[in-house]
């Protein structure tokens, strides 16, 4: 997913942000107003907006605000400043648009509880507040937002602003209280096995890049793919293809891409033409829909239909690549969204009873990958089966699960999965979107966890340079990327790598790169990693314990 994401998070990340200001101290006022009321039950304070704006101007907290201000570390007074500073980079149009949606609305009416007012406009007049903020030249911002509420005095409510702030994100603080819970049960231990080479380490062939334009007439969508290959590659090896995520490109792993194709794989990467960045920017220009509900089904079918076309690739006389895609022998790599997309083609059935029903209320406690997953609210029916045969193997970085599948959908993938988690993942929480689908997965499988990693700490670097600067929100920032995630990246190598192979002659030349032993071996200080085929017992009774609070 790319920075584009942080759009869509702008409703629940802004609010978060006037929580804190509320628990800190700090807020401006409305239309032109002078002021923040924030209410204690029968108790209330005023806080004049010169003051907020005096703290974001020079950064110093006026005697004003020393009853909200004077125990805060330095950290705290750094993150209050960046939060009433921070300018996020929406337009009017944008802004409107999401709040019109479904879950915009839902959103709003969640927020709205927070907010004391004698009439039931609550909703109403949040919403006029975010579009009038973000149609100011200096943009939407905290700051603008309160001066931008339709009132003389914004009034909060703190005892629910503070219960909503406490479910934002829920997925993500829950799993950061189970990882400190089974972290007993997964102490490191010193490798038994031995290694005689590295598969981290590219291959010796050449990478060549074969760029096609497809068009899927049935379903009108044109579906850009790029083959990574090299002249070793041979029809012994699966064909590898890859499922981007939410306004994302596919290129956005691409040093895994050409780490396959220099051991001789054929690798496919597709973009999928109603998710990808052009579609999703295109969507916050007010020009599309932003997600379309069919594209929950588009996905894995655009995976079938390069898989059809490719089946032509191999018999066209001539082709450089006739004869050499093992096109029955197929390996689906997804990331994020693309890693729903990966478990759906390989079996899961997607089941969206519950999601029709969770996606109605309380928003704001979702994750943004759960967000993204009530875009499949409104198809007709509820249950669809999407598998494509030809696919053999999958593997999944960092997907989405938690409610694509409702309870029994992924318990009919049929073949080898490798699922990875990330413990410091915002947006796709480890514990509601990997480890709980891992339990539900038949076996083999296999789950892999990597301490201290965030969501796009495996993406390749070309793609995150715009999160350099960021703030660091409940919902985004603080990723872990570039140089500082190399070695995530190089394990992600490691392992794609043999779990590939396993689907080739080589199998028991790769088999100990999926096993603990090599987890510990590739640990860092920064980056414990951690690989399991089954739940152990301990884990599953903590399981359960997070899973029903």
């Amino acid at each position: 997913m790319v920075g584009s994401r942080r759009s869509i998070k702008v409703i629940k990340g802004l609010f978060f942000a006037l929580v804190l200001t509320q628990v800190f101290g700090k807020q401006t006022s409305v239309q032109a107003a002078e002021t923040l009321v924030l209410r204690f039950g029968p108790l209330a304070d005023s806080i004049p907006v010169s003051d907020l704006q005096t703290v974001a101007e020079t950064g110093k907290f006026p005697k004003s605000l020393d009853l909200y201000t004077k125990n805060l570390s330095a950290s705290q007074r750094d993150f209050v400043l960046g939060m009433l500073r921070a300018r996020i980079p929406i337009n009017v149009v944008t802004v409107s648009r999401l709040l019109n949606t479904q879950i915009g609305t839902t959103i709003l009416n969640d927020l709205a509880t927070a907010v004391v007012r004698k009439d039931n406009a609550g909703a109403k007049a949040l919403r006029a507040g975010f579009v009038l903020s973000a149609s100011k030249p200096e943009g939407l911002s905290v700051l603008n937002f309160i001066a931008s509420y339709p009132s003389k005095r914004l009034e909060i409510n703190v005892p629910q602003a503070l219960k909503v702030a406490r479910t934002l994100n829920t997925g993500f603080w829950v799993t950061q209280q189970f990882m400190l819970a089974i972290a007993p049960l997964f102490a490191p231990q010193k490798p038994q096995l031995a290694f005689s080479f590295d598969p981290s380490l590219p291959g010796s062939a050449a990478v060549k890049v074969l760029n096609l334009e497809l068009n899927d007439q049935k379903r009108a969508r044109n579906i850009p793919v790029d083959i990574y290959w090299s002249t070793a590659v041979n029809s012994e090896k699966p064909v590898i293809v890859y499922s981007h995520g939410f306004g994302s490109v596919r290129t956005d792993l691409r040093y895994l891409t050409e780490h396959l194709a220099s051991h001789g794989y054929a690798v496919v990467t597709l973009e999928h033409p109603g998710s990808n960045s052009t579609s999703i920017n295109s969507g916050f220009q007010n020009k599309t829909r932003l997600l379309k509900p069919q594209e929950v089904l588009d996905r894995p079918q655009d995976v079938s239909f390069v898989l059809d076309e490719l089946e032509k690739i191999q018999k066209t006389p001539n082709h450089p690549l006739q004869g050499k895609l093992a096109t029955n022998n197929v390996m689906v790599l997804g990331y994020s969204f693309g890693g729903g997309t990966a478990l759906a083609i390989a079996g899961a059935e997607i089941q969206l009873e519950r999601l029709k029903q969770r996606c109605k209320n309380q928003v704001t406690t979702l994750s943004f990958g759960e967000t993204i997953q009530c875009g499949a609210q409104e198809l007709p029916e509820n249950n669809y089966q999407l598998r494509d045969a030809r696919v053999k193997r999958a593997i999944a970085l960092s997907p989405t699960t938690s409610l694509t599948f409702g309870e029994t959908g992924l318990t009919k993938v049929q073949v080898p999965t490798l699922i990875l988690a990330s413990s410091a993942d915002k947006t796709t929480p480890a514990l509601s979107e990997q480890i709980i689908a891992f339990a539900k997965l038949p076996s083999p499988k296999w789950l892999v966890g990597i301490l201290g990693s965030t969501h796009l700490s495996v993406k390749d670097p070309s793609t995150t340079m715009d999160q350099q600067g960021q703030a660091n929100t409940p919902f985004f920032g603080g990723e872990i990327v570039g140089d500082k995630a190399v070695d995530v990246r190089k394990y992600v190598k490691a392992i794609t790598l043999a779990f590939a192979a396993q689907m080739t002659p080589e199998a028991d030349k790769y088999a100990p790169f999926l096993t603990p032993d090599y987890a510990q071996l590739a640990s860092t200080e920064a980056f414990p990693i951690r690989s399991i085929t089954e739940i152990p017992p301990q884990a599953q009774q903590l399981l359960k314990q997070y899973t029903q609070k």
